[in-house]
């Protein structure tokens, strides 16, 4: 017992000792993120659902049922827009498999998309017409099974999943579901509602109650979890969370009507969600829409957007730096911490880190 007791304290040291913000793969972090260079690609859109799925290809929709792609890093851009019958369907979450790409809208009726030829042609595979659906986030944890969560309807969180790679959707029963409390709902601000690692799911809120739900089996069973983000008002709560494995995660929102406010906007986790604690209070960025972490920092790299600016931070949350002031609603990395890209209110951003 002692031997083994002395192995474990001797990793603990080592992993404690880790640079701060050092990669994975052995390239570090700089102390200091900078941009080398930040290039903006405008879009008759607002956008809000943004999948990157390398440096060069990223898919978007946006308003207007408008929706597109680039494949060689946004040097030129494939753009077209949907019309269901008179219904110009506005989207704000957007998922791409190796086979398929999904736009799902707000409002009702919820319409949800998919296209096995790279939006030539579009299939209705869900609608939904109750009169309070709108769904906020839609994600998959591979090529057949995926989630979309929305607002509560009959007393808890809309939640579909597909197990047939987005070919058929089916709604999670309210008796399945913790119960919503009233004013509770969530945002349809950056499609990143939703966290997925291994076979967990998230799924965060806001307005009245801003809560954390989790599944550890593929949205097959939920739990909810408290946290100490601000809610009690429409526009408060948590807008965005990410998880870097399935212990370490983040929640970040605020206020958006008092975006400047920093007290009560971000938290972390270190057990999947069950408890969460206050970071960088009164200190670093107030109101944010999108959070996400760095790729291979450890957990370490946080990236945070919205309005006003973009802020990072390279110690998991406790101290923050200011990047830009440029506004996005929503971002994504690609490869690696090197290449962000982002979009909001008419325009698609593709920001050089250094």
């Amino acid at each position: 017992m002692k031997a083994s007791l002395v192995l474990f304290l001797f990793f603990s040291i080592l992993l404690s000792c880790t640079p701060k913000g050092e990669t994975a793969d052995g390239e570090p972090l700089p102390d200091t993120l900078r941009i080398s260079a930040l290039d903006t690609f405008p879009i008759n859109s607002s956008i809000r659902a943004l999948e990157v799925l390398n440096d060069s290809t990223v898919w978007f929709a946006g308003s207007g049922g408008v929706y597109g792609y680039t494949e060689n890093g946004g040097r030129s851009w494939t753009i077209d827009s949907l019309l269901a019958d008179t219904i110009r369907p506005h989207f704000r979450s957007i998922a791409v498999t190796k086979n398929a790409v999904f736009l799902l809208s707000i409002a009702t009726p919820a319409l949800l998309y998919c296209s096995t030829d790279k939006g030539q042609s579009w299939q209705p595979v869900f609608r939904e017409d109750h009169p309070g659906a709108f769904y906020d986030a839609m994600a998959f944890w591979d090529g057949q099974e995926g989630i979309a969560m929305g607002d509560p309807t009959d007393g808890c969180l809309s939640v579909i999943i597909t197990r047939d790679g987005g070919q058929t959707w089916e709604k999670v029963g309210c008796e399945k579901l913790p119960p919503a409390e009233e004013g509770e709902a969530a945002f349809a601000a950056s499609n990143s509602n939703i966290a997925l690692s291994g076979n967990h799911a998230w799924i965060v809120s806001g307005g009245k109650r801003a809560r954390a739900y989790h599944s550890p089996d593929r949205g097959a069973s939920w739990e909810v979890f408290d946290t100490p983000i601000i809610e009690g008002d429409q526009m408060t709560g948590i807008f965005s969370t990410d998880f870097y494995d399935a212990r370490h995660g983040i929640i970040f929102g605020g206020d958006w009507n008092r975006k400047e406010m920093n007290n009560r906007n971000k938290a972390i986790t270190q057990n999947g969600g069950r408890t969460w604690r206050l970071v960088s209070e009164g200190q670093g960025p107030g109101y944010r829409s999108c959070v996400q972490y760095i790729p291979k920092s450890q957990g370490q790299g946080i990236m945070a957007c919205g309005i006003p600016g973009i802020s990072y931070s390279l110690d998991g949350g406790q101290n923050w730096d200011n990047l830009s002031t440029e506004n996005f609603y929503t971002m994504r990395f690609g490869e690696n911490w090197k290449t962000l890209w982002l979009a909001g209110n008419g325009r698609i951003g593709r920001l050089q880190l250094k």
